[in-house]
């Protein structure tokens, strides 16, 4: 049984109970529709985002935005890549996929490696989003993530990967 608590822009509350085991159990969880997250490398340096994040203040990321309604991940990548940094990919391959939350929200990241980028005009930002671009070297970006400067899960997750699978 499901009953809504909050529905909002972006996401929704609900309150689950459902039977696991023989015995009823209550989840609240928040339903999303998931989002797609851009490692967009070229030449060793990495595109990030510089991003208001309330309550965080500013933090450094890769581009990612909410899929939406009907929106393939792979469309969404390509979307929030342009409208994010201004960049266009000619090659995105799909890099890891994973669950920021899995205990109590839906939401799902796919996590892009975006090549053979190209500058195809200025940023377009919706009216809520405050960022900047930042191109950073590879290398910089893992000692960032190592040291606990950079603490965003997509992030983490698509430059860790990435580092993980150009070994093999």
């Amino acid at each position: 049984m499901r009953k809504n608590i909050f529905k909002g822009r972006v996401l929704s509350l609900s309150l689950y109970t459902i039977p696991v085991n023989k015995r009823k159990v209550t989840r609240e969880v928040i339903e999303h529709p998931g989002a797609a997250a851009i490692l967009a490398i070229e030449d060793g340096k990495v595109l990030l985002v510089r991003q208001h994040r309330f309550p965080h203040g500013y933090v450094l990321e890769i581009p990612a935005g909410t899929l939406e309604k009907g929106e393939k991940p792979l469309k969404c990548a390509h979307r929030e890549l342009r409208e994010e940094t201004g960049h266009t990919a000619k090659k995105m391959v799909p890099l890891i996929k994973y669950y920021p939350s899995i205990g109590y929200n839906t939401e799902i990241i796919h996590c892009y490696l975006a090549s053979g980028l190209k500058k195809a005009g200025d940023l377009q930002l919706d009216h809520d989003e405050i960022m900047s671009v930042v191109k950073m070297d590879f290398a910089k970006v893992v000692k960032l993530i190592l040291s606990g400067k950079i603490t965003d899960s997509k992030t983490i997750c698509a430059v860790l990967a990435y580092k993980t699978k150009s070994r093999k």
